[in-house]
């Protein structure tokens, strides 16, 4: 039989074994959690939404405030609203009549989480290539 070949002709992959080499595995969030982290990052794609966030980091507004400070209609933010709490960036909870809008800031933190791999990442890069450099 192939190497890499099992009984059942399926074709297994053929990992090489490295020598001398430092293996390190990654958890991927990304891999694990691609439709959350796609959400986030196309929530945070729009200014507009940028910006309810940065006024809702404040403080809770309602829906109608919101629509107060935009130059759309309330149709428009409630849109804005609807996915930006489909990323969970957000919450919204009815008060009597008015629906008051507040920050999830547990999904700020895993994207947030994600981003600083990267970030370490390369300084780690740039030290390396600042030391190699002097």
């Amino acid at each position: 039989m192939n190497e890499g070949a099992s009984s059942v002709g399926v074709q297994k992959p053929i990992v090489p074994i490295l020598t001398g080499s430092v293996i390190r595995i990654i958890f991927n969030y990304m891999v694990e959690h691609p439709l959350q982290l796609d959400r986030i990052f196309h929530s945070l794609s729009d200014p507009t939404r940028r910006d309810i966030l940065q006024r809702v980091t404040h403080k809770e507004m309602t829906i109608s405030q919101l629509a107060d400070l935009y130059d759309v209609t309330f149709a428009g933010v409630s849109k804005h609203l609807m996915v930006l709490e489909d990323a969970q960036l957000i919450s919204k909870r009815k008060e009597g009549r008015s629906v008051i809008v507040s920050l999830e800031a547990r999904t700020l933190k895993q994207a947030d989480a994600y981003l600083e791999r990267y970030r370490r990442m390369w300084e780690g890069r740039y030290k390396k290539l600042d030391f190699l450099l002097k």
